[in-house]
């Protein structure tokens, strides 16, 4: 395993990957992995060790996380319940004129969630189909992550202002595989930690190309967010808001920012 700590990533070519959770077989172990994740907002280390790793090929996009956790724990199995309410790994993905979001917890439970920005409704032919129909499909306007200012609390402080959020928007194609290394809630024993394994195909990448050829020419480079949210209980409390762990640190306390999110550049060389 290689670490990169550069703030550009180099995503290389690969074979097809069988997604079953597990990081020990090639092409990962020659993959290029990200350095420990560090606090969102100061970039300082996290308390456990939380890495990510990226390859493609003319199918997929792949990415992998190695989740350093304890005592692995999870509660929720209902896909799209809020998982960033209990410890997950999430991934985002920059589209221009909107975004996807992906989390996963230890389960394997997924939670999805599109976002259109409002500026581009009227301007991206894009948004002019069904698929995003605000009201058809009951999008919700978001302004960004715990804001409680009264000042911002309802257009959030993205210089975009507000999105609209299509909660039942779910990437096609997508597979996804986690798997742990100890006893899933079982505090008896101290687990090593999770895996997940990821794959999403180019062809349901449509509504994120944004004039970009799918799959990527050799040096496109794509922006996407690589986090992880902690739950932690200290004296019968649960800290709020929870430890939040990224690739590339924001200086502020928002997941939604893609401007502050790693640069992926696309690459013909080969793990």
């Amino acid at each position: 395993m290689l670490d990169v700590s550069s703030s550009e990533y180099a995503c290389l070519r690969t074979s097809p990957i069988l997604i079953d959770g597990d990081l020990t077989k090639e092409p990962w172990t020659r993959a290029t992995w990200s350095p420990r994740f560090g606090d969102m907002v100061t970039g300082d280390p996290g308390y456990f060790d939380t890495r990510a790793a990226a390859l493609w090929d003319d199918q997929n996009f792949y990415v992998a996380f190695s989740i350093e956790e304890p005592f692995v724990e999870a509660a929720f199995t209902k896909r799209d319940s809020l998982i960033f309410n209990e410890n997950d790994v999430e991934l985002f993905i920059d589209g221009g004129d909107g975004y996807y979001e992906f989390e996963i917890n230890a389960l394997g439970t997924v939670y999805e969630v599109f976002f259109a920005w409002q500026d581009a409704m009227a301007h991206n032919p894009l948004f002019q189909s069904p698929e995003f129909d605000v009201r058809a499909r009951q999008a919700l306007t978001f302004g960004g992550d715990y804001d409680r200012q009264a000042k911002t609390f309802w257009r959030g402080t993205h210089p975009r202002g507000l999105r609209w959020a299509f909660l039942d928007w779910d990437f096609p194609g997508m597979r996804s595989a986690v798997r742990v290394d100890g006893k899933i809630n079982d505090r008896s024993s101290v687990d090593k930690g999770w895996t997940v394994e990821l794959a999403f195909p180019w062809s349901g990448m449509k509504a994120l190309a944004n004039g970009r050829s799918l799959p990527p020419k050799e040096d496109d480079v794509w922006k996407m967010f690589f986090g992880r949210f902690e739950k932690l209980m200290v004296n019968g409390a649960e800290v709020i808001p929870h430890p939040a762990w990224v690739w590339t640190k924001h200086g502020v306390y928002d997941t939604h920012q893609p401007e502050h999110w790693t640069p992926i550049r696309f690459s013909n060389l080969k793990v």
